[in-house]
């Protein structure tokens, strides 16, 4: 399951339990839109309930990432995962934007509200 939030310049993402390709397919369709009608965001994910994701929905990050990764300014990732942060990093290779992981959801949202787009 997805939760989308957009305050100020930021879009907030957080995944509960599994993270699907459906749920991508949302976010991608929120922040395309903030795009369009509102220009650069700043992301921040919200990784510390998700669970799993699938192979699907990494394969679809990096195309999403690829084709769209100079939409954003800064990109914060909240998780304590080893794996998922991991793939934070992986998708830093794919974007211009600035990523950073955190372990604490109120730095990373300081972090990524306090930057300009």
């Amino acid at each position: 399951m997805i939760n989308i939030e957009k305050t100020q310049n930021v879009v907030v993402v957080a995944v509960i339990g599994e993270f699907t390709l459906t749920d991508y397919k949302e976010f991608e369709d929120k922040v395309l839109h903030q795009y369009h009608f509102e220009g650069r965001a700043n992301l921040l994910f919200d990784w510390r309930d998700m669970v799993d994701y699938s192979v699907d929905v990494a394969w679809e990050e990096i195309k999403f990432m690829r084709e769209h990764g100079s939409k954003f300014g800064r990109v914060a990732v909240v998780t304590d995962d080893q794996w998922q942060t991991w793939s934070a990093w992986v998708s830093n290779l794919f974007i211009d934007a600035d990523v950073t992981v955190f372990s604490d959801y109120d730095e990373a949202l300081d972090w990524v509200t306090d930057a300009e787009v």
